[in-house]
């Protein structure tokens, strides 16, 4: 038979069973607005009921049952959304950085605008299709001079903010790098309080949502795979172990470009911003070095006119041409070194040696111009008169020359260089083009790219929101939904308290109304 104190135990469950429940239910919804936060229940269970029927115990068939019991207070969790999140989240890392970047290089590029690239080199041509008309004249020499710098310092400025760039996401992976460490020593902090918590027999379900948290900042930085082993998550980045347990292992610029190298680092905001820096800023970087190398010194074909006098000793198809071999009887077609090439096939009006190398250094150097270093030679910028655009002399009684001034057939070639296709051997477009269409190809390509980094950065913006979209609707905190539990754990607990006023009443009636007949 059941203890005559039977049933207060049993309400006693009910209270404190439903307060655990009110008290979860007012945990969820202050944490409702916590990034990483799971919702909680609490998990009840019929208490274990008084046994069967014996010899001793009441002859009534069945079980008296002893209320309820608080088994666990679990957190909601679906491991399958949290991978797919991981998963995805990292792509959208990888392709966010993509598209930055690509917008940055468009910015630097900025094409088409009247200050870009394209107008200076445009200014260029027309400087020297202006002076071919009176080559004589100091101010069209001028002109070609001032444009010439232009286009120089516009290549200048282009490949500085270019370098610049390559140099922001460089220190950019050193500083997400940095991150990675810091979220993984985190992660084995936290795999090493949970162990110790639930070792107790007691829950960790907030440690194990700043746990999942702090992996899903991680996926989103490196591609990651998580296994959830007794001693706490084992993450992996392809064959490198990032955390074992109570273990991290931290990540240096060496080891995450090998890893970028050997294919263990696939996706993720370091991997997007290492593949941003080595494929496209590098890339741009190469193409412009190739047109300035290309313009200066590349190999192409010119037809010198006929009558045209060659500076003496001039090497031209394994021919040197010397003394009155040097004029031309007929058209000769030759290949020359780019426009450095050309302009030492003519006369200045600085004397009767042939023109010095148009494109340099600062120093007035020719070997190994970049877009970063060509400028005009020193020498020209210094004086004007040095722009070779003749290319005939008079040869005087007395062995000496004199240039024909008024003589503009090297400034007719320049300008005709506009519409000459060149040798670039680049991945842009054509491998011969003309220096304006190789250029346009560059920018052209730039644009293509960047609509294509913004269409998949998009989408996966929205794969992204639609897998945590399903993750919130099992784990996150519906208001809602609480509210209404809150009520409904409310009348529970109101009951209980009730159920308990009874029994007191009926033992009141027992202890201080029975055996006092009379009273």
């Amino acid at each position: 038979m059941a203890s005559t104190f039977h049933g207060l135990e049993t309400a006693r469950r009910g209270l404190f069973t439903t307060q655990s429940a009110l008290n979860t239910t007012g945990h969820n919804i202050a944490n409702a607005n916590t990034a990483g936060y799971s919702r909680q229940v609490v998990n009840m269970t019929a208490s274990r009921p008084i046994d069967a029927v014996g010899f001793t115990k009441s002859a009534a068939a069945g079980q008296l049952g002893t209320g309820v019991e608080a088994s666990a207070i679990t957190r909601v969790r679906e491991k399958f959304l949290d991978n797919q999140y991981r998963n995805e989240y990292k792509s959208h890392g990888n392709f966010t950085v993509q598209l930055d970047t690509l917008e940055k290089l468009e910015g630097i590029v900025n094409e088409p605008s009247d200050t870009g690239i394209r107008t200076v080199i445009s200014n260029f041509w027309n400087s020297w299709s202006d002076m071919s008309k009176n080559p004589e004249n100091a101010d069209g020499r001028k002109v070609v001079m001032e444009q010439t710098m232009a286009m120089a310092d516009a290549i200048n400025y282009t490949a500085k903010q270019l370098t610049d760039l390559k140099d922001d996401l460089t220190e950019n992976v050193e500083i997400n790098l940095s991150t990675v460490n810091s979220l993984t020593t985190s992660i084995a902090q936290l795999n090493s309080e949970i162990r110790r918590i639930e070792g107790l027999g007691d829950s960790a379900n907030d440690m194990r949502d700043q746990r999942d948290l702090l992996t899903d900042q991680l996926s989103g930085l490196v591609n990651i795979r998580v296994e959830d082993q007794a001693d706490g998550y084992r993450i992996t980045m392809g064959g490198a172990e990032l955390v074992q347990g109570t273990t991290s292992s931290p990540l240096d610029i060496g080891a995450i470009t090998t890893a970028f190298d050997s294919g263990d680092l696939n996706s993720g905001t370091i991997y997007g911003t290492i593949l941003s820096r080595d494929h496209f800023v590098d890339g741009y970087i190469s193409e412009l070095n190739k047109m300035v190398q290309t313009m200066a010194s590349g190999e192409f074909e010119v037809t010198l006119p006929k009558g045209s006098v060659l500076p003496d000793g001039t090497i031209i198809n394994g021919v040197t041409y010397t003394g009155a071999d040097r004029t031309l009887a007929d058209d000769l077609a030759v290949t020359v070194n780019g426009l450095n090439g050309l302009h030492q096939l003519g006369y200045s009006l600085a004397g009767q040696e042939p023109g010095l190398p148009f494109f340099t250094d600062s120093t007035g150097g020719t070997s190994g111009l970049t877009a970063g270093s060509i400028t005009l030679n020193p020498a020209i910028a210094a004086n004007s008169n040095l722009i070779a655009s003749s290319m005939r002399v008079t040869i005087n009684a007395d062995g000496s020359e004199t240039v024909i001034s008024g003589n503009n057939s090297l400034a007719v070639l320049f300008s005709q260089m506009r519409d000459t296709r060149l040798d670039f051997d680049s991945g842009a477009g054509e491998d011969m083009n003309t220096i304006d269409a190789y250029f346009r190809s560059v920018v052209g390509q730039l644009g293509v790219q960047a609509a294509e980094a913004t269409r998949m950065q998009a989408n996966q913006q929205i794969i992204v929101e639609q897998v945590d979209s399903r993750r919130q609707s099992v784990s996150g905190v519906s208001l809602d939904e609480e509210m209404s539990n809150m009520i409904k754990f409310q009348h529970a607990y109101n009951a209980a308290a009730r159920n308990m006023t009874m029994i007191d009443e009926m033992l009141d009636k027992v202890i201080n109304g029975m055996g006092r007949v009379g009273l």
